[in-house]
């Protein structure tokens, strides 16, 4: 499990980093004109975002018949996007302000993916059996789709597709583009949920399934409705 922490570290770090840049180079702070947010919007997102990590991988192992505390970085976007739309309803804040998080976000699950690839069968997180030539044999024996790494390449893809129209559409993307990363890793992850060994809850789909298809609902949603982000003052 050090492997993984140690990719942990670095996967956000980057992510950080690579944040900044973004935000900086395409002058994304002042094209939101974000008014009111502090401190109090912070904390919020922190909140959220934390309930949702332990709340939706614990529940999973769980119904896995699994014991410990889990973390899912699914939970956490969501727990961190309740969090703040309760906050904006209340601070009358309208229009996205998650644009700032997407590069990092894009970043971490690249990076962070690799690392629970890395763990291994304790991680929880790898795939089905299968006979595909790029199965993985993480300790047991058995062949089995290296899911981790197709999240990571699917994160991979999104953010080259992303930056690319970032540089043509800047003022769209910047719009609607946590929107943009909700729904594509919502769908994406939830074709990889088939690959894996989850109990199901409702017909063939996991928990995991269940709320990528919230997340992507809600993406489709906010983006009908985008709008350029201000604050009563």
């Amino acid at each position: 499990m050090l492997v993984h922490t140690l990719f942990d570290v670095a996967a956000w770090l980057c992510g950080l980093l690579a944040g900044v840049f973004v935000l900086r180079r395409y002058h994304v702070a002042s094209r939101l004109r974000i008014q009111g947010l502090g401190l109090p919007y912070v904390i919020a997102t922190a909140f959220g975002t934390l309930i949702g990590t332990f709340g939706l991988g614990t529940a999973n192992l769980s119904l896995a018949g699994r014991h410990g505390v889990g973390r899912s970085i699914l939970g956490a976007i969501i727990g961190g996007i309740a969090a703040v739309e309760a906050y904006k309803l209340v601070r009358g804040v309208r229009g996205s302000t998650g644009m700032m998080f997407v590069v990092p976000l894009g970043v971490g699950i690249a990076i962070g993916r690799i690392g629970c690839f890395l763990a291994g069968i304790d991680d929880f997180t790898y795939g089905t059996p299968t006979s595909l030539p790029w199965a993985v044999d993480f300790g047991d024996g058995v062949p089995r789709h290296p899911v981790q790494l197709y999240e990571s390449l699917s994160m991979v893809a999104f953010l080259i597709a992303f930056l690319w129209a970032l540089s043509r559409r800047p003022d769209t993307i910047i719009r609607c583009g946590f929107y943009l990363f909700a729904l594509t890793y919502g769908g994406q992850r939830f074709v990889w949920e088939f690959l894996k060994p989850y109990p199901a809850v409702i017909g063939p789909f996991n928990l995991f399934h269940i709320a990528c298809l919230a997340l992507m609902l809600y993406a489709v949603a906010m983006m009908r409705w985008a709008e350029p982000v201000h604050a009563r003052a």
